[in-house]
């Protein structure tokens, strides 16, 4: 009698988690501010007087001695800052991320406003990364509050399709930094990041494959990453709102209708299909500064206070450049109108740098060639087409760049 050899074992089901802080900036100014839970409160703009005058504290006190009524309300801000984020109650008056205060100012007059402090929102979001580095070292770094984690061969990344897991990992981030975390965990990125919206906050979601027409399909379109809001309304426009909808459609007239590339890009999202990987070291594209001024400027009455500032994020841009190591050949500048329509140029050059003189006078050609009657809000600036100081790429011999153009040496339009 042979013996037959066992089957080999059935590869370990993908598990893919997306993991979202949960209104992280106004969640790491409640650990300094305790006092405020439970209120509205938006974060934004630059810091002012008022916020300096709040912590004039006596001696002894702590911050989370400030009595309430000293912060500043919404009601009594001026100026043209953006809310970057606000606590869930604010929410609740329709307040969300990149609204401009004044707006804000109308639909929750009672808010209170606190100055935004990148600082110390990069300290915790070190802080939560290392956590989960050490649970699960297969990490996709999404920004300042968001990564992708594969569970997939992690010890008990397949016990209840990763739920346990997951629950391990927003228990340890909770015990070192105080802060909650939302958690979708799903077969790939695409269905995680829209899971981990199921039960925010401090929510753990589970999606399989299976669940697809039950827990997806029955989502707007436009809870999809990456269908924005010019295609939704398109969509809208062809009777088709949500994912099943979409999912409805033949492939060949998605093509036809909304192009090769995003047609065919719609009806895989549509049914769930997403191969992409967790990347655990990935490079930037492009690095920028850019600022919204207190009050529209003109390029022609304000070309002095203009001149500085775009000198000043020149400078700043090749700061961070020089900082983590990176040299750039694509100069461009960004514009936005008071009108709030937006311009943008470039222009490539045949050596790459981290200078900020450089950056300053290719970016001063750029301007050339937008016009400039209207008054502007912001002004931005950027590099790219980066590569590593020091690298086999940033050391070879200048080549022809396709757009290149002399760098300017006399003064630009301001």
């Amino acid at each position: 009698m042979s013996f037959q050899p066992a089957p080999p074992p059935a590869p370990p089901i993908r598990r893919i988690a997306h993991l979202d802080m949960d209104a992280f900036y106004a969640s790491v100014e409640l650990l300094r501010y305790p006092q405020l839970k439970g209120l509205p409160v938006v974060i934004g703009g630059g810091r002012r007087r008022v916020d300096e005058a709040i912590r004039e504290l006596p001696e002894g006190a702590t911050l989370a001695d400030i009595p309430i009524e000293a912060f500043p309300r919404l009601k009594d801000y001026t100026g043209r800052g953006v809310i970057t984020t606000a606590t869930y109650p604010a929410r609740q008056f329709g307040i969300g991320s990149a609204m401009g205060l004044m707006k804000a100012a109308k639909l929750c007059p009672q808010a209170l406003i606190l100055p935004v402090d990148f600082d110390e929102y990069r300290r915790f979001s070190r802080t939560f990364k290392q956590v989960i580095l050490d649970i699960a070292p297969l990490m996709e770094d999404r920004g300042v509050d968001e990564v992708y984690i594969d569970f997939t061969d992690v010890p008990g990344g397949q016990r209840d399709g990763g739920r346990s897991l997951a629950r391990l990992i927003q228990k340890s981030i909770f015990d070192a930094t105080g802060l909650t975390c939302s958690i979708g965990v799903a077969p790939n990125k695409l269905i995680a990041k829209m899971a981990s919206e199921f039960e925010k906050p401090n929510g753990i979601s589970v999606v399989y494959e299976h669940d697809l027409e039950s827990r997806i399909w029955p989502l707007p379109c436009r809870k999809v990453n990456g269908i924005g809001p010019k295609a939704d309304e398109k969509l809208k426009r062809f009777g088709i709102e949500t994912v099943g909808q979409l999912a409805a459609r033949e492939r060949g007239w998605l093509i036809d209708t909304f192009g090769k590339a995003t047609g065919a890009w719609m009806h895989e999202v549509a049914w769930g299909r997403d191969n992409r990987p967790v990347v655990t070291e990935s490079e930037p594209v492009s690095m920028s500064r850019e600022t919204t001024f207190e009050r529209d400027l003109h390029a022609v009455r304000d070309r002095a206070e203009l001149g500085a500032i775009f000198t000043h994020l020149c400078e700043k841009l090749a700061e961070d450049l020089q900082r983590k190591g990176y040299v750039g050949k694509t100069i461009g500048i960004k514009l936005r109108y008071d009108d709030f329509k937006i311009a943008t140029r470039d222009q490539t050059i045949d050596r790459f740098t981290d200078d900020g003189k450089t950056i300053r006078q290719v970016g001063g050609q750029c301007l050339k060639r937008v016009p400039l009657e209207r008054p502007l809000r912001l002004l931005g600036v950027r590099v790219g087409a980066l590569a590593k100081a020091g690298s086999p790429e940033a050391l070879a011999p200048a080549g022809n760049a396709r757009s290149a153009a002399p760098v300017a040496t006399t003064a630009s339009l301001f």
